[in-house]
């Protein structure tokens, strides 16, 4: 897929801008002059382009108006607007440009929000579950809802947030996690894995398993937990020792006993009805984050649109409501999953609740019963110890039970990641990425020969992060020499192109670059002639008194703006 064009309008159809964009090298000029040899042309809008490039292809519509570094600060002009002229976005996406009759998708987006929203994919409204499914069918059908995302897969085609300029490979947020790299990479070189999906689920279960174990270890380690256990037991023992040297009646010993029993069975059981009571809170959260995404939209008043566009579009096979049940089977299907456990947990909570009535009754009782004896001032005393003794005790043993629960759930999840490691880590899955990232550096080291005469190659080591194995993707310079971060990112880009192209692994064809103005003329030159040359489109920004004359050419330059004619002519 190739970018075609990029069209900007108001609500009432008035044109805005009108990008069109080349084959092979496309440039997004500042001309803003250079006065008092400083450069005035900041946010005029270069950068914006790409970000609505983004935003077509899934991109949060807070990146447009928001500040990347501080997402708190927002660009009121730009963000009234685009609200109050209910900006619309359409973004071509083209096969192939030298062809005519090659396919073409169009992706429409507004600023607006609900039934204002538009989000459309040739001309169909979409959800943004919908949305986000038909966009990765463009390149890989079937794969929506896997691992990596079609978000994460285009990463590196589109560079202008702060750690995709300055990182060739960890190009994503700051809150990625190193399997997710793994994955991700993996899949790119062709290194297919059908557990992969599987492999992140287990980690993100172990995740929530070591966080609620952390979370009972807050006060204490569950060894400290054992030692305190033994030392309050010997204090019973004490404590008992003296309530049995008291000259009591044989009924009142009995009595006491069973006191003391039934007070360490209520505090085992209203610890029980805890435990399961959190976990049930956990679990009606977690049904209540799915069900937001249940679709709740007006079905009648929608399906009357639905039936007009298929009217008007022929070939169109589902109906609306069959597309609104697949989503919300999918939602119940999701929520059916998370709450099979709550019957069994409700379950448990009757017993125990029914349970802890009889042993509060038979406590009451046997309070009244104690209460008689001539010898209640010594007892009342000891049994107030021996009670906060019983209840710290039993809270230590609920504690121990639910860290032993943890540990084995945590020696089970680990035990099924070993599993996948041991296919995943095997001699002859290790070999297959060896070559496939060889055949990747044969490319990527002529590229950055090409344009910088220094050779950059991949490199995939084994290392280990919290006792588990991972593979990690590092770009280095063969020469050993510090190189140029820029033209290793742009080198990356392109000799990844071509290795998709080679192994038929779909792929966008357009790169997107911001900041284009910290490379050297002679790499932008060579770049130029490059993409062009391998049917790569390439656009970038970049401040007219950096650009080569021999770049300065209206067959390069798709749009010109400075401070008098920025991108939205908010001015005019």
């Amino acid at each position: 897929m190739f970018l075609k064009s990029l069209t900007i309008t108001r609500g009432d159809g008035a044109i805005i801008r009108d990008i069109r964009f080349n084959p092979g090298f496309n440039l997004i000029v500042d001309e803003t002059p250079v006065l008092s040899g400083k450069e005035t042309g900041n946010n005029v809008g270069k950068t914006t382009v790409l970000k609505l490039v983004d935003f077509c292809l899934g991109a949060k519509a807070k990146g447009i108006y928001s500040d990347h570094e501080n997402k708190r600060n927002e660009y009121k002009l730009v963000k009234d607007f685009l609200v109050d002229n209910k900006v619309l976005v359409l973004l071509v996406l083209k096969n192939d440009l030298l062809q005519e009759e090659s396919r073409e998708v169009l992706i429409e987006r507004n600023f607006l929000t609900r039934k204002d929203k538009i989000q459309r994919v040739d001309g169909n409204n979409k959800t943004d579950d919908e949305f986000e499914e038909t966009l990765t069918d463009l390149l890989f059908p079937g794969h929506y809802g896997n691992k990596p995302t079609f978000r994460q897969i285009i990463s590196h085609n589109i560079r202008y947030k702060d750690l995709s300029i300055n990182n060739t490979l960890k190009n994503l947020d700051r809150f990625t996690r190193d399997d997710e790299y793994e994955t991700l990479y993996l899949f790119l070189f062709g290194c297919d894995f059908e557990q992969g999906d599987t492999k992140q689920e287990l980690r993100s279960q172990i995740g929530a398993e070591e966080k609620f174990k952390k979370r009972l270890e807050s006060q204490q380690t569950k060894s400290a937990y054992e030692t305190a256990l033994d030392l309050l037991q010997l204090e019973i023992e004490e404590l008992e020792r003296r309530k049995a040297s008291l000259n009591l009646n044989p009924n009142f010993e009995s009595d006491l006993d069973k006191l003391n029993r039934v007070k360490y069975q209520i505090n085992l059981t209203s610890s029980e009805i805890g435990r399961l009571e959190l976990r049930k809170d956990l679990i009606s959260e977690a049904q209540r984050e799915i069900q937001s995404g249940e679709s709740t939209i007006d079905l009648q008043q929608l399906q009357q649109i639905y039936q007009q566009a298929t009217s008007l579009v022929s070939g169109i096979q589902k109906t609306f409501q069959e597309l609104y049940d697949f989503h919300n089977r999918m939602v119940g299907s999701k929520i059916r999953f998370i709450t099979q456990d709550l019957p069994k947990i409700d379950a448990k909570l009757t017993v125990q609740l029914e349970h802890l009535n009889r042993l509060l009754v038979e406590e009451a009782e046997l309070s009244a019963a104690i209460t008689q004896s001539d010898s209640f001032e010594v007892l009342e005393q000891l049994i107030v110890e021996l009670n906060a003794k019983y209840q710290t005790k039993g809270e230590y043993e609920n504690t121990l039970r639910q860290l032993s629960d943890v540990e084995s759930k945590l020696t089970e999840l680990n035990k099924e990641l070993s599993a996948i490691d041991n296919d995943l880590f095997s001699d002859e899955f290790a070999l297959k990425i060896k070559e496939q990232v060889n055949k990747f550096n044969r490319l990527f080291s002529s590229v950055s020969y090409e344009l910088y005469g220094e050779k950059y190659a991949l490199k995939v080591d084994t290392k280990i992060v919290k006792g588990r194995r991972l593979y990690e993707f590092t770009a280095f310079n063969t020469n050993f020499s510090s190189g140029k971060k820029q033209g290793e990112i742009s080198c990356f880009d392109i000799a990844y192109t071509l290795f998709a192209d080679e192994e038929n692994i779909p792929c966008m064809h357009f790169l997107l670059n911001d900041k284009k103005e910290l490379m050297h003329d002679n790499q932008l030159l060579r770049i130029a002639n490059l993409v062009s040359a391998n049917g790569i489109q390439f656009v970038a920004s970049i401040l007219k008194d950096k650009l080569p004359n021999e770049l300065n050419k209206d067959e390069y330059i798709v749009v010109k703006l400075s401070q008098k004619d920025k991108l939205f002519r908010i001015e005019r």
